[in-house]
């Protein structure tokens, strides 16, 4: 098949339908099949759904709705004296396109006739394999993604976000053993922080130590550890001080070293880790570390567990006795900021940045909380200003954050955290103009960034990172 040819793939219903929903019984897809779909319609190629033309109508109608629902084509197969056969259109796609046929079924005179016309034909899950020549038998529906970006891979495609570089992306599967798929691939991009099964509270916060991971990542951890020249992105050990409130602390501390005269104040939020709440010196100790009240209460781990989200807004030491935010905790200043936060992203040497509407300033706060300290979970309850609020105080936008002085911080802070992707979120102090670095995470979402901008940053941070990591290793 010639290089750079448009990629077509088409679907049997064999594929799809559950086997078990015939007859009377409502059409349904098989395990699996949804989140193949799903992951289908976002690649770059055409893609459509088969059925033979004597289907039932309410199954045929249920393919036709699935394949409208993830924008994919669908059309019958001609039913020729009882044998399936290609129609005109997958006749016609053969002569200008690289053409795959996938299916569940034995049909050895379609899978012939479609071999004559270059197609490829690959067959999963079928219990006895397709004794064809040239057809690829494959065991389980899992694999096919897989299977499929090897395949194209030689031919000049790219599902999954293509890339001028040349570059695929397909999921791995922790259904299936995961070293046969990793011989398959040049990098792993990961996101190990969501693969957290627990901590152990009683151990030291010493990550890795006392962190387990689920089944499927630590079989990653324990390839790369063999594996030492294989490409990761990004090292688990430079994303271990994320999921530690206090080493991020530590980290921003560091940006004291980026001179900033003339420039508005850069720094991390004063903070102070605590053990237990009843420390009969904890005011000296707020003093020492020039922390005043209001506090917002974090827990030391930053992610990976139910409640490492669960934090607290409060206004004076009697609040503290108890209150639910687990322990080791980190009390933080909080800063009244006009309810806006400033979240920057970085993907290699690019840096973008987004306002977000935040938390409005303490007086607010304080006003509703009733006398009580003020617990949410950073993720699903966190108070916002309304726009009520937001007219009351002096509302900020892009304009107020200095965004050369931000980026400067963002190269220092990939320079000390090793990572390729990364995010920050900043507010500016009312009054001061401090710019105050209150998080830092690995791998956000950049749903804000526009695709235009976000996907070819992210694409040659990955490939310049592989292309280091191998002349490393050749050297």
């Amino acid at each position: 098949m010639a290089m750079g040819r448009p990629v077509r793939l088409v679907l049997d219903a064999s594929l799809l339908l559950e086997p078990s929903a015939t007859g009377e019984a409502a059409a349904a897809l098989r395990p699996g099949a949804e989140a193949l779909l799903r992951r289908l319609r976002y690649s770059n190629l055409t893609v459509a759904i088969c059925y033979v033309e004597s289907m039932s109508t309410h199954e045929s109608g249920f393919l036709e709705k699935v394949a409208s629902s993830h924008s994919f084509g669908c059309m019958p197969l001609l039913a020729k004296s009882g044998n399936r056969s290609p129609n005109e259109s997958m006749l016609e796609w053969s002569r200008t396109s690289s053409c795959f046929y996938v299916t569940s079924r034995a049909d050895k005179g379609l899978i012939s006739e479609l071999q004559i016309h270059n197609w490829r034909v690959v067959s999963v899950g079928n219990e006895y394999n397709i004794e064809v020549p040239g057809v690829l038998n494959v065991g389980m529906l899992q694999e096919l993604l897989l299977t499929l970006a090897t395949l194209i891979k030689r031919r000049g495609a790219f599902p999954i976000y293509p890339s001028k570089d040349g570059l695929i992306f397909v999921p791995l599967s922790f259904d299936l053993p995961l070293s046969s798929q990793l011989q398959e691939v040049d990098m792993v991009l990961h996101k190990i922080t969501d693969e957290v099964v627990k901590i152990d509270p009683n151990c030291s916060i010493d990550f890795p130590k006392g962190i387990s991971f689920s089944a499927g990542m630590s079989e990653i951890i324990r390839f790369v550890e063999e594996c030492p020249d294989f490409c990761i992105i990004d090292p688990f050990k430079n994303i271990y001080p994320l999921l530690d409130r206090l080493q991020i602390q530590n980290i921003l501390v560091r940006l004291k070293e980026l001179g900033t005269e003339g420039k508005p104040k850069l720094r991390a939020p004063y903070s102070l880790k605590v053990d237990n709440f009843h420390d009969g010196e904890l005011d000296k100790h707020l003093t020492e570390a020039n922390l005043s009240f209001p506090l917002i209460v974090k827990p030391q781990v930053a992610c990976g567990v139910a409640d490492a989200h669960n934090m607290a807004l409060v206004f004076q030491i009697e609040e503290l006795s108890n209150l639910a935010v687990p322990l080791p905790a980190v009390l933080q200043e909080y800063v009244d900021h006009g309810s806006k936060i400033f979240k920057f992203y970085v993907i290699g040497d690019k840096v973008f940045h987004t306002v977000r509407n935040s938390m409005p300033n303490a007086s607010f706060l304080k006003s509703s909380s009733g006398a009580e300290p003020l617990t949410f979970n950073s993720l699903k309850t966190l108070p916002v200003a309304t726009k009520e609020q937001q007219l009351q105080t002096r509302v900020q936008d892009s304009k107020s954050v200095d965004a050369d002085l931000v980026e400067e911080s963002a190269k220092f802070l990939k320079g000390l955290l090793g990572l390729t992707i990364f995010g920050f979120d900043v507010v500016v102090q009312e009054g001061t103009g401090d710019h105050v670095i209150v998080d830092l995470n690995y791998l956000p979402s950049f749903k804000e960034v526009p695709d235009s901008e976000a996907v070819p940053a992210f694409w040659d941070a990955i490939r310049q990172t592989y292309e280091l990591k191998r002349a490393k290793a050749q050297t």
